[in-house]
C-alpha cells in the first residue's frame, strides 16, 4: 500500500537528509504504530494482571501493578522512535546517540521497577513487631540495595557505550579502599550495626551488662546504641565496641536463680536444725511463681551454722525477683520466731583461764 502511494505521488521520492520523503513518511507511520502498540500492550497487561490479582490477598500484586504503571511516556516514545529509525539511513553519531539515550531510559525504568520491590520488602520487614525498633538499619539496607542497583546500571550503560569498565572498576576499587581506610571507624560502626541487626544479641528493652556498664537498651542506631542506666542518665555506646565485648543479656531470661545463705546460732537444737530445710521448702512452695530447688546445712562458720538456700523465680524481671526474695525472707523470719530459732550474728567468745 505504501509502495502504491509512492508511485502515485512521485514527489515522495525526493530526498531529505539522506532519505526519501517516502522513507520519512513510512518511519513516522511506524513510530505511531509502535507507540500505540506499546501503550495498548501496557493497558492489556495491566487489565489482565488486575483481574488475576483481584483473586489474591497479597500486597506484592499491587507492587507489580504500581511498577508497571511507573513506566511513563518517555520509555514508550524512545522505544517507538528507536524502532522507527531502523528504517532510515541516519548519521552514525546520531544513531549511536539515540541508542545511548534509549539504553539509559530502559535501564532507568528497570531500576525503578526493582526499587519498588526493595521498598516493598523494607516496608514488610518494618511492619514486623520485632523489627520496628531497627527501622533506621532497615532503611539503610534498602538504600544500600538501591545504590548497588544504580552502580550496576551505570556500569551496564558505560559498557554499552564502549567504555572499558574493567580498568574503571579497578580504579574505583583502589579509590574505595582509600576511602574505607579513611572512614574505617565509621564503617566499623556501620557494619557492627548490621551485625547486631542480623545476629540479634540483644533488642530494644533488654537489660544488658557490658564490662562495668549496665542498663536497658532504648535504641539501636546505625552508629551507636543508646542505653538507659539505672541512675537515670543515657549511655551512648559505639556499636563496634558492643560487638567486640562480651554482652550479658538479662532480657532473654525466662527465670532467675536465687542462691543465698542464712546462719543460725550454734546452740540451736539438732531437732530444729533437721526441720529447717523442710520449713524453708514449705515457705517457698506456697508461691506459684517460685520453684524450690534445695536447702542444705552447708558449713560450720565462725559464728553460725550456715544453710544454703536455692530456688528459682519464674520471671526474668529483676523487681519481681527482689519482691519474691523479700517475701520469702520475711516468711523465714516469721517462722523462725515461732520456732524460737535464732539467727546468728558475728560474735566472739573470750575464755579467761585463772591460775
Amino acid at each position: 500500500m505504501l509502495e502504491n502511494l509512492q508511485s502515485a505521488y512521485p514527489f515522495l521520492g525526493q530526498e531529505f537528509i539522506g532519505n526519501s520523503l517516502f522513507q520519512w513518511f513510512k518511519a513516522i507511520i511506524l513510530f505511531f504504530i509502535a507507540l500505540s502498540v506499546l501503550k495498548l500492550l501496557q493497558t492489556v497487561v495491566l487489565n489482565r494482571l488486575t483481574k488475576l490479582f483481584s483473586k489474591t490477598k497479597t500486597e506484592i500484586d499491587d507492587i507489580v501493578i504500581n511498577a508497571i504503571n511507573a513506566i511513563y511516556w518517555p520509555f514508550y516514545v524512545f522505544a517507538a522512535l528507536y524502532f522507527a529509525l531502523q528504517f532510515l539511513i541516519i548519521p552514525t553519531v546520531l544513531e549511536r546517540g539515540i541508542f545511548y539515550i534509549f539504553i539509559i531510559i530502559v535501564v532507568y525504568y528497570a531500576i525503578k521497577f526493582f526499587a519498588e520491590f526493595i521498598d516493598f520488602g523494607a516496608k514488610v520487614i518494618m511492619a514486623r513487631k520485632d523489627s520496628q525498633e531497627n527501622a533506621s538499619i532497615i532503611k539503610l539496607l534498602s538504600t544500600v540495595a538501591k545504590m548497588v542497583l544504580w552502580v550496576g546500571a551505570i556500569v551496564l550503560i558505560l559498557s554499552n557505550m564502549g567504555v572499558d569498565v574493567t580498568s574503571m572498576i579497578a580504579g574505583l576499587g583502589i579509590g574505595g579502599l582509600a576511602i574505607a581506610l579513611a572512614l574505617q571507624n565509621i564503617l566499623g560502626d556501620l557494619f557492627s550495626s548490621l551485625s547486631i541487626y542480623f545476629d540479634k544479641p540483644f533488642k530494644v528493652g533488654d537489660f544488658i551488662v557490658v564490662g562495668d556498664q549496665m542498663g536497658t537498651v532504648t535504641k539501636i542506631g546505625i552508629k551507636t546504641t543508646r542505653v538507659q542506666v539505672p541512675q537515670g542518665e543515657e549511655l551512648v555506646m559505639a556499636n563496634s565496641e558492643l560487638t567486640k565485648s562480651a554482652v550479658r543479656n538479662f532480657g532473654v531470661m525466662q527465670r532467675r536463680r536465687n542462691l543465698y545463705h542464712i546462719g543460725v546460732t550454734y546452740d540451736t537444737p539438732a531437732e530444729k536444725l533437721k526441720r529447717i530445710p523442710e520449713m524453708i521448702k514449705t515457705i517457698v512452695g506456697q508461691y506459684d511463681n517460685l520453684e524450690f530447688d534445695r536447702v542444705h546445712l552447708k558449713s560450720f562458720a565462725d559464728s553460725s551454722l550456715l544453710f544454703e538456700i536455692v530456688y528459682y523465680v519464674q520471671s526474668g524481671d529483676y523487681k519481681e525477683f527482689m519482691n519474691m526474695q523479700q517475701r520469702v525472707n520475711l516468711a523465714i523470719v516469721e517462722k523462725f520466731n515461732q520456732e524460737k530459732i535464732e539467727f546468728a550474728f558475728p560474735t566472739q567468745t573470750v575464755y579467761v583461764k585463772k591460775d
